[in-house]
């Protein structure tokens, strides 16, 4: 220990982020739950090795996570979430002209609505059948809304990403310098919502136009000369329409939504809050803790009214995918938190002066770790507390939030992979030297335009 910690601050911290850099690609590497385990090994380095006290984990921002993953997994085990794939099924195959502009909408906004991009798995079969009996190439609607369902993320009020950003920025401890007129929750959605709609809107125009046409597809004419490869290709339908849903099932899907609403009034309306004086001041209940509530209330409606076995939520998607990014964003903000503390003061000195007279560095430095972690809730509680730190002003963390979901650069990520497989015909695939893979332009040009939209909200709302 005393060797190491004998170096100076620059030598040290270079070993310490060369030891954090290596859990991550190695933690991502192995997926799943291995990227917050890691957290572990880095945390062991930095506190045994280098005598650095352990920082604090995000416990609001888990706390959370666990309320609102617990409500959405309850929603989808009462059948909830089949009404709303049912009546998306719906939108598209009355409009199936414009399923490159609708499609992404409908993933974007059920994303937003339930608070992951799980739900687009379900989706897939459906659009590609759309698309490929009316002879629209599938790699177009496909993978636009692949990447659309992963953008709504930031404009969902439930999505763990959007919490963790709202705790984070109402942290005192951590933003030193809150903005004035910003309460946080909705305040965010004002400039998350529009700015990731017009980023859709931007991926569906692109998209339209990208590829060929089936029918002057070289590749694809070949293909379905083959018979079985014909029949393999255009196959059967999918669909939920013809399924009779339970009038339970749409009671619980309004239960949920209703839950949204009052969390959503309730930001809006501080004054409708419980009051509580704290130190001599009065202020409004918290929206970290009237999600919490809410959330949980939510669940426990569903599951009084719906009658549901309350051991069927832990077995579905959501609630396994909800637990790994509470596991992920324990170790990587606990480990990151411990690190980046003790060496604020070099790091501000040497980083702070360019971040703050080039913002656009912040938000290609949170696209790139997003990658590296391939979660948007881990790569905010990883880097918004040091960008905070550094002096990178709440303005341009909120301008820029979109930022936070660089994960499609490369296509490892299982939204991304499951598309390439629900699409038999080939078109959505990854290119010869992997990076020309069908995500990186709807991606870049979803997320780039999402954040100009939110750069010009932010300036308009007095943030920057």
């Amino acid at each position: 220990m005393e060797i190491l910690t004998s170096l100076s601050e620059g030598t040290q911290f270079s070993i310490q982020l060369a030891v954090v850099l290596i859990c991550l690609f190695y933690g991502a590497k192995k997926g799943g739950i291995a990227l917050g385990l890691l957290g572990g090994i880095g945390l062991l380095v930095l506190s045994f090795g280098f005598a650095v006290a352990p920082g604090k984990p995000s416990i609001d921002v888990m706390l959370t996570i666990l309320a609102v993953v617990v409500a959405s997994a309850t929603l989808q085990a009462s059948g909830g979430l089949d009404v709303m794939l049912q009546i998306a099924e719906r939108v598209l195959r009355k409009n199936p002209k414009f399923l490159t502009i609708l499609a992404p909408f409908v993933t974007c906004i059920l994303t937003m609505l339930c608070g992951t991009g799980h739900v687009v798995y379900t989706m897939m079969p459906i659009i590609y059948d759309i698309a490929i009996k009316n002879g629209i190439r599938p790699e177009r609607p496909m993978a636009a809304s692949s990447i659309s369902s992963q953008l709504g993320i930031i404009a969902s009020p439930v999505s763990v990403a959007v919490v963790s950003l709202t705790a984070l920025l109402l942290n005192p401890e951590i933003n030193k310098h809150p903005l004035a007129g910003f309460d946080g929750y909705v305040d965010l959605l004002a400039i998350t919502i529009p700015s990731t709609l017009v980023g859709v809107l931007a991926i569906g125009i692109f998209s339209w136009f990208r590829g060929k046409d089936l029918d002057k597809d070289e590749d694809f004419q070949a293909r379905i000369k083959n018979p079985e490869q014909r029949e393999y290709i255009y196959g059967d339908s999918k669909t939920l329409l013809e399924q009779k849903l339970p009038t339970i099932q749409w009671v619980a899907m309004w239960i949920f939504l209703g839950a949204i609403a009052i969390v959503a009034i309730l930001g809006a309306f501080p004054e409708l809050r419980p009051q509580f004086t704290q130190k001599g001041t009065t202020k409004p209940m918290n929206m970290v803790a009237t999600i919490q509530i809410f959330m949980l209330l939510a669940g426990a409606a569903l599951i009084i009214f719906t009658k549901l076995d309350a051991s069927k939520i832990a077995k579905n998607e959501i609630f396994k995918s909800g637990m790994i990014a509470l596991v992920a964003v324990f170790g990587i903000s606990w480990m990151a938190d411990t690190m980046f503390a003790v060496h604020t003061p070099m790091m501000k000195e040497s980083l702070g002066n360019i971040v703050i007279e080039h913002p656009w560095t912040y938000a290609i430095m949170l696209l790139l770790i997003s990658k590296f972690v391939n979660s948007q809730a881990a790569a905010i509680a990883a880097f918004v507390p040091l960008a905070l730190g550094i002096g990178v002003e709440p303005g341009i963390i909120i301008a820029f939030a979109a930022a936070c979901y660089g994960y499609y650069i490369l296509p490892t990520y299982p939204s991304d992979l499951a598309t390439i497989q629900f699409d038999r015909s080939g078109t959505t695939k990854i290119g010869k030297f992997v990076i020309n893979h069908s995500f990186i332009l709807p991606g870049l040009i979803g997320v780039i335009v999402s954040c100009i939209v939110g750069y010009f909200l932010a300036l308009g709302a007095g943030y920057l």
